[in-house]
């Protein structure tokens, strides 16, 4: 049976499923590959959504040979013959390169004069924004295109073409989990299905699960994923949303993301988010680093956990982080006062609080500043009433 990918890419814009934001008729990317006006790009986002097949339908759509290489195993001198055997000719080639973000700098150098005087038209793809890895240089003789993540709609619209072409019969059942289980990548959806019918031509759900037992998931290693997903859990704590924080969690864990990386974004979340309207979820977060660190996984994910539903759960104020905001801008912005004589360390005229009960008015301030806000919220209430403050 013949490579389901192979036999289901798409050969031209219309055909290829997702990624609408580039190939519908009025996208940019298609208006000026149709118009012959592309210039030197790079495709970045998740495995399995496009991007070669893209690079194909450009070599294809402006008429040009078509190289593909991979960054990893590139050699400079098969960059040089080629460059050579275009040197003199009417029609340049597109010269494709996956994980692109792996270019050597000697590597990128010798692309850079080709693509100053556009005898060829580069286009790179990765996994990972490339744009942090590449010279400055080719940066700014380039555009940058992200691909996203296949819909499950689109998925099974590319589903249907497979069990048709290949005569298979796949219930709705089956058909779901193909799609569920592929998270959003066309070609490890394609793959599972070519290696069950190479099994059986009535597809079952349990040959399916038996070659992927469980879901695929983006490891959170791979830098687009990795800011998506802790984003993702700080936002859903932050909103006070247990069972999405959970979730996130488990994504950051299952895609490989270091114990110790999650418990430092939540000790952070603890001061930043929730602060003193809860002033113990710093102290437990902290010791939440300090365990995951003496224990590690699989152990480490519980108290993960715990931690993560303590702050979801938490009263949330961000009065601290907007205090010390406020504060650090004024001081930036020249606000230097002279410190008050009483509170000079010769304590000219300093007034002992706890000679006068505990507390005792007297000036701390040149000039009459305000940063802290207490709001009406858990602890920080209680904080606001010991210091007699009236939110403004």
């Amino acid at each position: 049976m013949q490579d389901f990918t192979q036999q289901l890419r798409a050969k031209n814009f219309d055909e290829l499923v997702g990624q609408e934001h580039l190939t519908a008729s009025n996208a940019p990317l298609r208006v000026l590959c149709e118009k012959f006006a592309l210039g030197h790009s790079f495709f970045y986002g998740p495995a399995g959504t496009g991007k070669t097949s893209i690079a194909r339908i450009i070599a294809k759509t402006m008429d040009l040979p078509f190289y593909e290489f991979n960054a990893t195993s590139l050699k400079i001198e098969q960059l040089r013959k080629i460059f050579e055997q275009y040197k003199n000719a009417l029609q340049k080639p597109l010269i494709f390169i996956d994980e692109v973000h792996r270019l050597a700098k000697n590597q990128q150098e010798v692309l850079l004069p080709v693509m100053e005087n556009n005898s060829v038209l580069v286009i790179g793809a990765s996994t990972e924004n490339p744009f942090f890895s590449l010279t400055s240089a080719i940066r700014s003789r380039s555009m940058l295109f992200e691909l996203k993540h296949i819909t499950n709609s689109s998925l099974e619209i590319l589903l249907l073409r497979a069990i048709e072409l290949n005569n298979l019969v796949v219930d709705a059942d089956t058909r779901e989990y193909l799609v569920a289980s592929s998270g959003g990548d066309a070609r490890a959806m394609l793959k599972l299905l070519e290696f069950a019918a190479n099994i059986e031509t009535t597809v079952t759900i349990e040959t399916l699960k038996s070659l992927r037992p469980n879901a695929l998931a983006a490891g959170s290693s791979e830098a687009g994923v990795h800011y998506d997903l802790t984003s993702a859990m700080i936002k859903s704590i932050r909103g006070s949303d247990a069972d999405a924080a959970i979730y996130y969690l488990a994504r950051l864990i299952e895609g490989g993301e270091s114990a110790d990386f999650i418990a430092r974004r939540l000790v952070i979340l603890a001061s930043e988010d929730v602060g003193n309207a809860n002033p113990q979820a710093l102290t437990l977060t902290t010791s939440c680093l300090t365990s995951v660190s003496k224990i590690g996984y699989p152990e480490a994910r519980i108290i993960l956990a715990q931690a993560v539903i303590y702050l979801s759960a938490s009263p949330k104020s961000n009065s601290a982080y907007m205090a010390i905001n406020e504060a650090l801008n004024s001081v930036r912005n020249g606000n230097i006062l002279e410190i008050p004589t009483n509170i000079c360390q010769q304590n000219s005229g300093y007034l002992y609080p706890h000679d006068f009960g505990g507390y005792v008015k007297q000036q701390y301030l040149s000039k009459p500043m305000k940063f802290v806000e207490f709001k009406e919220i858990g602890y920080e209430k209680k904080m606001k009433d010991w210091l007699g403050i009236t939110v403004r």
